[in-house]
C-alpha cells in the first residue's frame, strides 16, 4: 500500500471519529453507512459496493477537515528582497507639548497614558506655582506688566513735554511691549485658581508621556508628545549587495513583529519616498523609506519584516506560505495524488513576498498541493498505521 494512501486513510479515520461524535443527523447517517460497509466486509459480501459507501464518507470528512487544494501554474512573481525595518512617524505629524511655566503638574485626566486620544485645544495638564518658595511666576508677570504699563503712560506725557528724550521713551515702550506680550500669552491660559493650562495644539493620541502627576517642571520641559498618526513611514535597511536593485523597487509588503498579518503598501496608498545612495559610515546597510496611510492598528516604532518588491518575473512557480511545513531545516508540502490520498514532498523554497514563496525544486506545473488544512494532514501523516491496520477506528 502506498504511503500517500495511508496518510489519506489516517485523515479519514481521525476526522471520522470526530464527525461520529458531533451529534448531527448527517454525521450519524455517515456513521451508519460506514458501519454497514464493515459489516459487509466481515460477512464476505463480495457483491457489496464498498467503494461507494467509503466515497460518501470521504467527501464529508474532507469538508469537515477544511482541506484546500491548489493546482500549480506558472505565473508572474515580483522579485523580492527580504530585510528588516521599522515603522516611524513622519516629521510634522507630531508635536511635543512643553510647559510654559514653572510649577507642579496636575493632569486633567490622571489615567492619561500612551495611546490616549486628545483633541486640538484640549487641556493636557495644569501647572501651579502656588506655595512654592520661589513664588508664583504668573503673579510676577502680572506685576511686571502693570508696572511697565504705568511707566509707559507716564513716559508718553514726559516725551510730549520734552522732559525725556525720544530714545528714553523708546526704551520704556520696549519694556512695556515685552511685559504685555508675556502677560497676554500667559493670562489667556490662567485658570480661576491661578494655575496655567497646557493644551495640545493638534488632535491625535499621546505617543509618549514624560512626567508624572505632582512632578515639578520648568519652562520648556516636555510634558507629552502628541501624534496625529495619519501617515506613517516604513524605513527598511537593505544590504549593500542589493544596491543595483534599489532603482527598480516600486513597493513593499511588511509584517509586524506583534502580528502575523501581511500589509501591502499598495493597499495603504503607499509610495516610495527615498533611498540612500550610499550606506552610512558605520553601517553596511542602505536606508529605503516609504510613506503610507495608517489603518489604525499599526504601532509607530515597531520593528517589522519587510519584503521589498522589485522587477516582476514571468513563468515563475510559486505557492502560498501556508502550504509549507518545516522539519529539522527541511521544507515540505503535501501533494494530492488521489481523491483522499496525499504524499509528503520535499521542496527547495526561494524568495517570498510574505504571502507566496517561489519553488526552486521539488514541484512542477500541474501538481496539486494542500494549502488549507495542512496541519491535519501533517498529524495524520505522523500517526499513520502500518498496512493492514488503516481501517481501524
Amino acid at each position: 500500500m502506498k504511503k500517500g494512501y495511508i496518510i489519506g486513510i489516517a485523515i479519514i479515520a481521525t476526522i471520522f471519529l470526530y464527525s461520529c461524535n458531533s451529534g448531527s443527523d448527517r454525521n450519524a447517517q455517515s456513521c451508519k453507512d460506514h458501519e454497514h460497509v464493515h459489516e459487509s466486509e466481515g460477512h464476505g459480501d463480495e457483491d457489496h459496493d464498498e467503494d461507494s459507501g467509503e466515497t460518501d464518507s470521504q467527501k464529508i470528512h474532507a469538508e469537515i477537515a477544511g482541506l484546500q487544494v491548489e493546482t500549480l501554474t506558472p505565473g508572474k512573481f515580483t522579485q523580492v528582497i527580504k530585510t528588516a525595518g521599522q515603522i516611524q512617524t513622519p516629521q510634522g505629524d507630531e508635536v511635543t507639548v512643553v510647559s510654559t511655566t514653572n510649577g507642579i503638574v496636575r493632569f486633567s485626566n490622571p489615567s492619561i497614558s500612551d495611546g490616549t486620544p486628545v483633541q486640538s485645544g484640549e487641556t493636557v495638564v495644569t501647572v501651579s506655582a502656588k506655595n512654592l518658595q520661589e513664588g508664583d511666576p504668573n503673579t510676577k508677570i502680572k506685576i511686571e506688566y502693570e508696572s511697565a504699563l504705568k511707566e509707559y503712560n507716564r513716559a508718553e506725557e514726559l516725551v510730549k513735554d520734552r522732559i525725556i528724550s525720544a530714545k528714553e521713551f523708546e526704551q520704556v515702550k520696549l519694556r512695556y511691549l515685552t511685559a504685555k506680550t508675556a502677560y497676554e500669552a500667559q493670562s489667556s491660559q490662567i485658570t480661576g485658581n491661578g494655575s496655567v493650562k497646557i493644551t495640545s495644539p493638534i488632535s491625535g493620541y499621546v505617543k509618549n508621556r514624560y512626567v508624572n502627576q505632582g512632578e515639578y517642571v520648568t519652562v520648556g520641559q516636555p510634558i507629552v508628545t502628541v501624534s496625529q498618526n495619519k501617515r506613517l513611514q516604513l524605513r527598511a535597511e537593505v544590504s549593500e549587495k542589493y544596491f543595483k536593485d534599489l532603482k527598480s523597487i516600486a513597493g513593499a509588503n511588511f509584517r509586524p513583529a506583534y502580528d502575523n498579518t501581511v500589509y501591502k503598501l499598495s493597499d495603504l496608498n503607499g509610495k516610495l519616498v527615498s533611498f540612500g545612495k550610499t550606506s552610512g559610515q558605520q553601517s553596511f546597510y542602505i536606508p529605503v523609506t516609504f510613506e503610507f496611510d495608517n489603518v489604525g492598528d499599526i504601532i509607530p516604532g515597531s520593528f517589522i519584516e519587510v519584503y521589498l518588491l522589485s522587477a516582476a518575473r514571468e513563468n515563475v512557480l510559486s505557492i502560498p506560505v501556508s502550504a509549507v511545513t518545516e522539519e529539522q531545516g527541511l521544507y515540505f508540502v503535501y501533494l494530492q495524488v488521489g481523491d483522499e490520498e496525499y504524499r509528503k514532498q520535499e521542496i527547495t523554497p526561494g524568495h517570498g513576498d510574505g504571502e507566496r514563496i517561489t519553488v526552486l525544486s521539488g514541484l512542477k506545473a500541474g501538481d496539486r498541493i494542500v494549502t488549507g488544512g495542512v496541519y491535519q494532514v501533517k498529524l495524520a501523516s505522523s500517526s499513520s498505521t502500518p498496512e493492514g491496520h488503516t481501517h481501524s477506528h
